[in-house]
């Protein structure tokens, strides 16, 4: 039979072994991203971030694993459940610690169960989402919560009795646009003509903007690239340092090609960038920060910047990242994102059951109305 363990960080599993079962999902799952978190302290159980990796190994080899994390807060989850904890509080019930599948600080979709080639996907599924809720109910906590799985996986855990919620996101899919231009052609003239100004500002304020990949980063690069992140969570009274300096430096080593950075200068001076990640034909952005204020900077090296960049290398879509309607505008469309909740409390889990039937009826009616309203054309016309 196999065995399931609970470890004390993705950092016990061989590298290799763990990044077997990622295999071509989500950059943000492998292991150099998940332990460089553990072994930076960005995660912790003094952070509130108690890392629990969920394995399964018959005769020694690893079947299927989750990133699972013991929270006593709620922050840095992007899925958020305040409004639940708030009530159970005033219902004299303790909301934390509760269990969460899912990347830190990381709102980008992707598979949270992850199985061996060759085993059955959709029951390893069913048996971990069932072994979590046994973890929740044999230590006393208040729910099992996954974040920005799959749909796929939401579908299964549904099945299991777990509780559907769905979000929206603005991603740009690539429709074969052979520039920049061809990409604007897309546009009604007004918006076309709108983008057009905006990069000529930018340009207009001396600044130039670059693209490092992989390889090709300097060393130099990542102080700065740090400082921006950090000038835009000190810029916001909710901001909060989730990543620290030493994280950005194992990142030079342990990940470097994934990376991307889309950096403004002025002269021979970094002034602003943005941290994006590349794996197979997708771009996910990350951390945007600066140290000047430009106007129009923020979509140029944010979305137009990246956007070219996925033109030229022929990448299919570049999801930037939660929240932001006004991407939309700039020809991302909205996209529906899954999490899946169970909650050990019937009082607690009814009440959520509600509100999610209303609030999942409500976004997807939204979804389909964006879509009808995306700023680009329809392709052809």
């Amino acid at each position: 039979m196999p065995d399931l363990e609970l470890l004390e960080g993705v950092a016990q599993v061989p590298r290799d072994e763990w990044n077997a079962l990622v295999g071509d999902a989500s950059p943000f799952l492998e292991w150099d991203w998940l332990a460089s978190l553990e072994q930076t302290g960005c995660v912790g159980d003094e952070r509130g971030w108690g890392s629990r990796p969920l394995v399964v190994r018959h005769e020694g080899r690893l079947l299927a694993a989750c990133p699972l994390y013991v929270k006593t807060h709620s922050e840095g989850e992007f899925v958020f459940d305040w409004g639940w904890a708030d009530a159970a509080e005033r219902a004299g019930l303790r909301y934390y610690p509760k269990l969460l599948v899912g990347v830190p600080f990381t709102p980008v979709s992707g598979a949270r169960f992850l199985v061996a080639p060759g085993e059955d996907r959709e029951a390893w599924i069913r048996k971990l989402g069932d072994a979590l809720v046994e973890l929740c109910r044999g230590n006393d906590m208040s729910g099992v919560h996954v974040n920005f799985c799959r749909r796929d996986e939401a579908e299964r855990l549904a099945d299991a009795g777990y509780e559907l919620r769905v979000g929206v996101q603005y991603h740009w899919q690539n429709a074969g646009y052979g520039s920049f231009d061809d990409y604007l052609e897309r546009f009604r003239s007004k918006r076309r003509n709108q983008i057009r100004r905006e990069r000529r500002e930018v340009e207009k304020a001396g600044v130039r903007i670059e693209v490092h990949s992989g390889d090709a980063i300097d060393d130099a690069l990542f102080e700065p690239m740090y400082r921006f992140y950090c000038a835009t969570v000190d810029a916001r009274h909710w901001g909060r340092r989730y990543l620290n300096r030493e994280l950005f430096e194992r990142l030079s080593d342990g990940f470097r090609e994934r990376l991307c950075f889309v950096v403004a200068w002025q002269g021979d001076r970094p002034i602003a960038g943005t941290t994006n990640v590349r794996k197979g034909d997708a771009l996910y952005g990350r951390y945007w920060g600066s140290e000047q204020f430009v106007r129009h900077l923020h979509f140029e090296v944010c979305y137009y910047a990246a956007v070219e960049h996925c033109i030229e290398q022929g990448l299919a879509r570049f999801e930037p990242g939660a929240g932001g309607e006004y991407k939309q505008l700039r020809g991302f469309d909205a996209q529906p994102t899954y999490s899946a909740h169970w909650l050990a409390d019937p009082r607690l889990r009814e009440a959520v059951r509600r509100f999610l039937h209303g609030e999942r009826a409500h976004v997807e009616e939204a979804v389909e109305w964006m879509r009808g309203e995306s700023a680009l054309k329809p392709a052809g016309s």
